[in-house]
């Protein structure tokens, strides 16, 4: 059977695939460069959900790939949704770099487009990880 099995093998791509989704996210937030407000903004969302899905998936890696994009999708739409919400304690869970990260401090409908996109990318993503291990 070898050293590694199937989850083994799959992790260590989802590790390794993080280690490059994750600084890409976090450059976003502070790209400086042409289109920044679009990159920070907007391609930043699709990071996001790539990233949540191999999170996910490096946890739980016998989840069928589209039903951790679809969660992964319904859950960022339901943060997305409590943008509109600015009780006090959510203010102040923004009030950090993490807690905006994750929670966001603005509504746009746009978003969903990106949401949508990073989780299709993030569900091929998987797929990709599971057929090559």
């Amino acid at each position: 059977m070898g050293l590694f099995n199937y989850d083994s093998k799959a992790r260590i791509i989802a590790v390794i695939s993080l280690l490059i989704v994750t600084p890409a996210g976090f450059y976003s937030k502070f790209y400086n460069g042409p289109a920044s407000v679009w990159v920070n903004n907007s391609f930043g969302g699709l990071l996001y959900e790539i990233f949540w899905c191999l999170v996910i998936f490096l946890l739980f890696t016998w989840i069928r790939a589209w039903k951790i994009g679809l969660a992964v999708f319904f859950v960022t739409c339901l943060l997305e949704s409590l943008q509109l919400w600015n009780p006090q304690f959510l203010n102040y869970i923004r009030s950090f770099f993490i807690g905006q990260a994750i929670l966001g401090n603005s509504f746009s409908w746009s978003d969903f487009i990106y949401y949508f996109a990073g989780s299709i990318t993030g569900t091929l993503w998987i797929f990709l990880i599971k057929r090559n291990t």
